[in-house]
């Protein structure tokens, strides 16, 4: 059954700008926003800005040719898939009793892999690879095209689990973060094997059916196995249901709990300094902007972040959600327009608290 709509609203109605479309219109004329595909930005579950763009596109590097995006486009995530999976899902496996807890040693969860028996090993717990503080050598600064970038290395590997596990251990245990898709790697392992299912089935039966997302796409690797890295594909019009799951705190468009309260908290909690002024929780970015409405500020908002420009922001004191897709891949630079999008479009043009 396909999603219903999520409602509109005029800018002006939600609290914003009444230009504000025209504002960020201009702002595509004027090349200080580049390589858009879509951008779709709701206050309160009403959607205040919609828009899309044709370009160029891939498929988890496959190139799809020029792409006339719109509503019902399924676009890549990248690593905005870390934040759901990380940051919802187990969430969601753990409320109901079927995935162990964050201070589970990862011995336990993967008694399988010989060399976690290493007392030196011995620390690294769940929640280290949930907030990337495992400790454990890994390099994705190199191009996602080069063999050596521990990614690409981990999914040619014969056994991607044991690849990330048996990494030389080259910080303690969840004093270090590092960015790698590994760690998710083994967050959605950790998930299909508790709760007896494929990641992707479990996504949609527990998450994206109860928000009315209907349309899902996910990337697997050789072996058939969905990537928790880095593989979703949604629209972003669903991209900013998951926002507003997020600002409602784990409960539905129905007003049903989906994940509690206080597993949403947790997944937001700083766990982990990325650099000065950003901090990560379960999956999820963490810093603060001001909001002129609010009062200035700063005021904390959240982040899933993916390469090429990917990104869902949210603000729960605004009541603010906004999913951005963009086709620059691979570019050093991706994320100057996604967040030019939320500071200069979306949070400057509040008016309203």
């Amino acid at each position: 059954m396909p999603a219903s709509p999520l409602p509109t609203a005029a800018p002006a109605a939600a609290g914003f700008r009444a230009d504000l479309g025209e504002r960020f219109d201009a702002g595509v004329r004027s090349g200080l926003l580049r390589d858009l595909h879509a951008v779709v930005v709701a206050r309160n579950g009403r959607v205040v800005l919609e828009r899309y763009l044709d370009g160029d596109d891939e498929a988890w590097g496959r190139p799809l040719g020029p792409v006339a995006h719109g509503p019902d486009t399924l676009h890549d995530l990248r690593s905005v898939t870390k934040s759901v999976v990380c940051g919802l899902l187990y969430g969601i496996a753990l409320a109901r009793g079927l995935v162990p807890p964050p201070e589970t040693p990862l011995r336990h969860a993967f008694p399988e892999v010989a060399a976690l028996a290493d007392p030196d090993r011995a620390g690294l717990r769940i929640v280290h690879a949930l907030t990337m503080t495992l400790g454990l050598a890994w390099d994705e600064s190199l191009p996602y095209t080069d063999p050596k970038n521990s990614e690409i290395a981990m999914e040619a590997a014969p056994d991607r689990l044991a690849f990330v596990l048996t990494q030389p251990l080259v910080h303690p245990p969840g004093t270090v973060w590092t960015y790698g898709g590994g760690a998710t790697a083994l967050v959605g392992a950790i998930i299909a094997r508790g709760t007896g299912q494929p990641l992707e089935d479990f996504a949609r039966a527990a998450l994206f059916a109860p928000l009315g997302i209907a349309r899902v796409e996910w990337h697997a690797g050789r072996d058939g196995v969905a990537s928790a890295a880095s593989g979703l594909r949604l629209t972003a019009r669903d991209l900013v249901r998951i926002g507003e799951l997020l600002n409602a705190r784990g409960r539905g468009p129905d007003g049903t709990e989906i994940i509690p309260a206080a597993l949403v908290d947790a997944a937001l909690a700083p766990a982990a300094t990325v650099e000065p002024g950003l901090d990560y929780g379960r999956g999820w970015f963490l810093a603060a902007a001001p909001v002129p409405a609010l009062g200035g500020g700063p005021w904390p908002w959240t982040g899933g972040f993916g390469n090429g420009g990917q990104r869902l922001f949210v603000m729960p004191e605004a009541g603010v959600s906004a999913a951005i897709f963009s086709g620059a891949y691979d570019a050093p630079d991706a994320w100057v327009t996604p967040t030019r999008i939320w500071r200069e479009i979306v949070l400057a043009n509040l008016v309203e608290a």
